[in-house]
């Protein structure tokens, strides 16, 4: 596991404003992702898997869009280009008269950013996320205590990538496969995470707005219910109490586990498990931002300001390099009888 990361008390407890809130509290875990070199026996984004060998490495057989991005490059491109970037801003931060690009940067770039040859066939599946129960509280089959992530890097029915969920009993793995495949190219390097390691905190959850009662919301609206708080104090941190808990009281931001959907822009839909109707639980939300400018509250103790050049990402909270359709989080969720059943996908 990585540092500890402490998300600020919320600026106030919601349940003593709204007593019918608190028995709708669920536990979420933060996975506070950031940047690290884990192994195949660490949580982690975008880390080694601990896949045994005997398993076939899985691929995507569907077809594939060629013009689905401008330039289409490989993953080693990417992690390049990275490196490249963040070298440069190192450079500038420590003299601000430097060039922003030395000769063999521009070239390495002009080169990256002149695209690869398309590829058609298979795609090997990328790694996204690593799950050990022992680190991370999550919905698990009582035979596994593993859960592995994987997608294909590639835009499929909906605009972001289709994933892949494998259950394992970390136990049984004695062989590890230590050099699994990869796509030749990728749509986006938006879509090749950087590997993270996790730092898990445990917070509470409400639910959003719309799925309250049409009363509660009323009352949520209703800037009379917060009499007891200092409207200059709110004010602080929202135009109105509806966006206050929206914003900073009910659904945390972030990669997490567990907890209530967080909806938007979309209303809530049906969830029911394709195969036994029972309504799915958030299992992982794979976020494209830790923070940003309307849920500052949430920005954990630890990431406030330091001197030096931020990481790749920090500047909103992306420490994974991941960004979703503009932004936004793929939430998947699974069947609480049976986290075998198939999951399905929120893009929120």
């Amino acid at each position: 596991m990585n540092a500890i990361f402490t998300t600020p008390p919320r600026p106030f407890d919601v349940t003593a404003l709204f007593p019918q809130l608190a028995p709708l509290a669920r536990t979420a875990t933060r996975l506070h992702p950031r940047p690290g070199s884990p192994t195949v026996h660490d949580s982690s984004v975008g880390g080694p898997l601990l896949w045994p060998t005997d398993e076939p490495w899985p691929y995507c057989e569907e077809p594939h869009d060629r013009h689905a991005a401008l330039r289409i490059n490989s993953p080693d491109d990417i992690r390049l280009e990275r490196r490249v970037l963040a070298a440069a801003a190192e450079r500038l931060h420590l003299d601000p008269e430097a060039p922003q690009w030395t000769p063999e940067d521009q070239e390495t770039l002009d080169l990256i950013r002149a695209g690869r040859p398309w590829f058609d066939g298979p795609i090997p599946l990328l790694p996204v996320a690593q799950l050990y129960a022992r680190d991370i509280s999550f919905p698990c089959p009582p035979d596994a205590d593993l859960l592995q992530v994987l997608w294909c890097p590639f835009d499929h029915e909906m605009a972001h990538p289709k994933t892949a969920l494998f259950w394992r009993s970390s136990a049984t793995i004695t062989d590890v496969l230590d050099a699994p495949p990869e796509p030749s190219i990728v749509q986006d390097g938006c879509y090749l995470p950087e590997p993270c390691l996790f730092s898990p905190e445990q917070v509470t959850d409400y639910p959003n707005p719309s799925e309250l009662s049409k009363e509660l919301r009323e009352q949520l609206d209703d800037e009379s219910s917060w009499e007891t708080i200092d409207p200059a104090q709110y004010n602080a941190y929202a135009y109105d109490p509806g966006e206050l808990y929206l914003n900073n009281l009910c659904t945390a931001p972030g990669w997490k586990t567990g907890g209530w959907t967080r909806w938007s822009p979309t209303d809530p839909v049906d969830r029911a498990c394709p195969e036994c109707g029972t309504e799915a639980v958030p299992l992982l939300t794979i976020a494209s931002w830790e923070w940003d400018g309307g849920s500052a509250t949430w920005i954990a103790e630890e990431d406030r300001p330091t001197p030096g050049p931020p990481p790749l990402g920090a500047r909103d909270g992306n420490f994974t390099l991941i960004d979703i359709t503009g932004g936004n989080n793929l939430q998947l969720h699974v069947c609480p009888s049976s986290p075998h059943h198939p999951h399905f996908e929120l893009l929120q």
